[in-house]
């Protein structure tokens, strides 16, 4: 018998999953190619100095903090594509403000007004409208993937670029990528039938107290926090370092990155294993923090030379990129039924205004004591991290899994009990609008297809 889960994407999946990927992934290249750049040509600028830098940095953060999920709920209104196209204009008007800047103060602005077109969740809500149920995972994990991919290609081509072009030529270079994306979203990506009510991939408002009251998810909350203001803050003296310490031009500053994170992807992968298979991701957390601790006392105590600041790069990037994979993992874990989407919204929120504050906070600290007290705050901060998450709980190893119901099926009132009594089943939820169940489960226990045989004998059962 033909089983219709164990078929691929179709075209139309394919087309949604790639173009929106490629749209995330131009997106990600324009807010990250600055990193590695803007400490080192951004001095040139009038009025700059060490704290305006970190502002410019962070300052993207700021605005997509306050605006990402307004626009996610903004999107199951009017449509998705609205939201997103005036979101790339939004981006695309930044990079061009920033790209005609001759102070600070304009590169400043640019960056606020590229973070306000903050379409993250939008983007995602039309994956969720262009995918099948049993599909719509995989999609994720292709954005996921496109987002990891542009921050590595950012760090080695935003010094290339900025070589070629100046630092103007960088933000032209992000408003070309912005008015691609909308050329993507237009030709490429199907359009849907209409906005599918969805909670793993939008916000629901009756979430948000659990969400926020939630001890785990906002341990997790703080971990994101934390990990991209510490990333924004080593990229205001990183570079500078590799200058003034490592005597390394910043035109030839790409190599010491893409070495870097080639190296740290490989590096990191074992550990992603080992912590899913042998369901040790609390161990690999903690590990990849402490990690992280201790490469920004090595930065600030040892990495005197090139040698030691290309090491100290690569420990980094492994333990970065080892928990900016782990995270997200753990949110869909730990979230209640239903609830995965409000978490990640919050989570999102939680990361961007780390990088607002990281910025800020790195370039206020090299002002005023220099590149080791950079460091030094980067692993207080690691430190206080670490305080919060030796406290959480061994995460429960489910999947989430949406299972559309039938009119008999949304009146059986005893579904819920008889699923939550399958091994396995560690929590469901009846979304009565949606007519749908969202179920958390171990699938190495059970599997979809069993639940959805017991979900469709609900009803004859309840009628017998």
């Amino acid at each position: 018998m033909h089983d219709p889960h164990s078929e691929r994407m179709n075209s139309r999946e394919t087309r949604a999953a790639a173009g929106l990927a490629l749209v995330f992934a131009f997106r990600m290249l324009g807010m990250f190619m600055v990193l590695p750049v803007l400490a080192t040509y951004g001095m040139d600028l009038a009025g700059a100095t060490p704290t305006l830098i970190g502002v410019a940095i962070g300052a993207y953060g700021l605005t997509q903090a306050c605006l990402q999920i307004g626009f996610g709920m903004l999107s199951d209104r009017i449509g998705r594509r609205p939201v997103i196209y005036v979101g790339l204009l939004i981006f695309a008007a930044g990079s061009v403000l920033a790209a005609n800047a001759d102070s600070i103060w304009g590169v400043i602005a640019g960056r606020v007004l590229q973070g306000a077109g903050a379409i993250s969740a939008a983007v995602m809500a039309l994956l969720s409208d262009l995918t099948r149920e049993q599909h719509r995972t995989k999609a994720m994990a292709m954005i996921g993937m496109s987002i990891g991919l542009s921050f590595a290609v950012a760090m080695v081509a935003g010094p290339l670029l900025t070589r070629a072009f100046g630092l103007s030529g960088l933000f032209w270079a992000t408003a070309g990528m912005a008015l691609s994306g909308l050329g993507l979203v237009a030709w490429l990506v199907p359009q849907a039938e209409g906005p599918l009510q969805h909670r793993e991939s939008g916000v629901a408002r009756e979430a948000f107290g659990t969400t926020l009251r939630h001890p785990e998810l906002l341990r997790l909350d703080l971990g994101i926090f934390v990990l991209h203001a510490i990333l924004m803050a080593s990229f205001v003296v990183l570079p500078l370092a590799l200058v003034e310490r490592g005597g390394l031009p910043k035109e030839q500053h790409w190599w010491v990155y893409l070495t870097a994170l080639l190296v740290s992807f490989f590096a990191m992968v074992p550990f992603i294993i080992y912590g899913e298979k042998k369901r040790q991701m609390k161990r690999v957390l903690l590990g990849a923090v402490t990690v992280l601790l201790l490469s920004e006392l090595f930065f600030g105590l040892f990495g005197d030379s090139l040698r030691a600041l290309v090491i100290g790069t690569l420990v980094f990037f492994t333990a970065f990129n080892l928990l900016e994979a782990s995270l997200p993992s753990l949110i869909s874990k730990v979230a209640p039924a239903g609830g995965k989407g409000t978490a990640m919204g919050v989570y999102s929120t939680s990361q961007f205004l780390g990088a607002a504050l990281g910025g800020m906070l790195g370039g206020w600290l090299y002002q005023h004591g220099g590149l080791a007290s950079v460091f030094v705050g980067c692993a207080a901060l690691c430190a206080l991290w670490l305080v919060f998450a030796v406290t959480m709980k061994e995460p429960p190893y489910v999947t989430s899994l949406r299972l559309p119901l039938s009119p008999q099926a949304l009146q059986d009132a005893t579904l819920i009990e008889r699923l939550r009594a399958v091994a396995g089943v560690t929590d469901a939820v009846v979304v009565a609008v949606e007519a749908a169940i969202y179920i958390k489960v171990d699938t190495e226990q059970v599997d979809r297809t069993s639940l959805e045989r017991l979900i469709d004998l609900a009803p004859r059962r309840a009628e017998a």
